[in-house]
């Protein structure tokens, strides 16, 4: 072969490879996997303490194939004995308009970025008789806040399950009263870039079949609160605003027959003090921490919280946490806990649905004390049983 003939054949295949390694260089690498949505189901002790209703709809969501989803917030788990993504931002005793007031949402958003948010919120508002007009200018103010984080939020607002304790024989109709103004509020509230949908918990839902005490879900009522959120939440997921519902009516009133007492929620709108007192029992495997917070405080009174984390390797059946009030406090009423106190000393057990805690799962138990002069934090000691 001549060598014009060799260097022509070269300089073919030289071609051949550049336009080779063009195509290679140029060819789709796929694109990368979207970013998981990020949820944050906001509220008090009905989402959070132990708020069994997020494991059952995250279950069921993970079960239908929306699996690319993130629960968010800066509470963890709070029981339930069911594997799930239990982030959330359910403070039990916690009252909207002082979480809007003292503008708490913003960390918490801050810190974990939702994309949309599950809002069932107003309980304690509505025990402590705030007018609707106070309580829904509080949600127009949360919902700033979120739309601030994320302009593209998608917020789906609950009108919240029925009330009946046996300690506010008015509740249940100050809660129909406040369902009944939240379409409305949501319908002037509401954007096509962020909109609100209206998620109604009250119809179908028994305060005497649904609910252990008269206020907080029991499995029955964990279920239907599940079954209501999932269309809503999985419209949004597909990008879907579903039409809001019409408001119940005023003469209707909830099932009554409520069982012990449950939680109240101070008159007074208290400015909280939070000063966390962890206090790891130890141990790798089988053992439990616990957190001590004021949630809210006023003169000679206050409203605390335990907040117990399984943070060993193992189940745990039990908890019981420990502690010595500094200043003389003394228990005056609790929930989810069985509470004894002797002198300064207060001991508290786990009750039948929060004692069951996976490897990092947690849970909360509340209470309402007294004290004179000086409010004191103890340092409470847990132990996993």
């Amino acid at each position: 072969m001549s060598r014009p003939t060799v260097r022509a054949a070269l300089m073919a295949l030289l071609g051949t490879l550049v336009a080779a390694t063009a195509v290679v260089v140029a060819a789709p690498t796929g694109s990368a996997a979207a970013a998981p949505t990020r949820i944050m189901a906001l509220g008090d002790s009905i989402t959070g303490s132990p708020g069994c209703w997020r494991a059952t709809l995250w279950n069921r969501l993970q079960s239908t194939g929306y699996t690319n989803i993130d629960m968010v917030g800066t509470l963890p788990a709070q029981g339930c004995g069911v594997a799930h993504d239990g982030d959330n931002e359910g403070h039990g005793g916690f009252l909207a308009t002082n979480v809007a007031n003292q503008n708490q949402l913003v960390g918490w958003l801050s810190a974990t970025l939702p994309d949309v948010v599950l809002m069932h919120f107003g309980t304690n508002d509505v025990w402590s008789n705030l007018p609707n007009t106070q309580i829904l200018t509080a949600f127009s103010k949360l919902v700033d806040q979120m739309r601030a984080s994320n302009p593209a939020m998608k917020i789906l607002v609950a009108k919240i399950i029925p009330m009946n304790p046996s300690s506010c024989t008015e509740c249940a109709a100050r809660v129909v009263s406040f369902n009944n103004a939240i379409p409305s509020w949501a319908a002037g509230k509401t954007t096509a870039q962020s909109p609100i949908t209206v998620v109604d918990q009250w119809t179908g839902f028994s305060t005497a079949t649904d609910t252990y005490d008269g206020v907080h879900p029991n499995a029955a009522g964990d279920q239907k609160m599940s079954d209501r959120w999932y269309p809503a939440l999985t419209a949004a997921l597909s990008g879907v605003t579903p039409s809001n519902p019409p408001s119940p009516s005023a003469s209707a009133s909830p099932s009554a027959s409520p069982r012990p007492s449950a939680p109240p929620s101070p008159s007074v709108s208290p400015s909280p003090s939070r000063p966390p007192s962890p206090s790891p029992s130890g141990g790798t495997s089988r053992s439990c921490s616990v957190t001590y917070v004021i949630i809210g405080q006023w003169p000679g009174g206050f409203q605390g919280e335990l907040r117990v984390v399984n943070n060993g390797t193992v189940p745990i059946s039990g908890w019981s946490v420990r502690f010595t009030f500094p200043n003389g406090q003394v228990i005056s009423q609790s929930w989810n806990g069985q509470y004894t106190q002797s002198g300064s000393t207060v001991t508290a057990l786990n009750v039948s649905w929060n004692g069951l805690l996976s490897p990092g799962a947690g849970t909360a138990t509340g209470f309402l004390a007294s004290y004179q002069g000086t409010n004191g934090t103890p340092v409470p000691v847990c132990t996993a049983l």
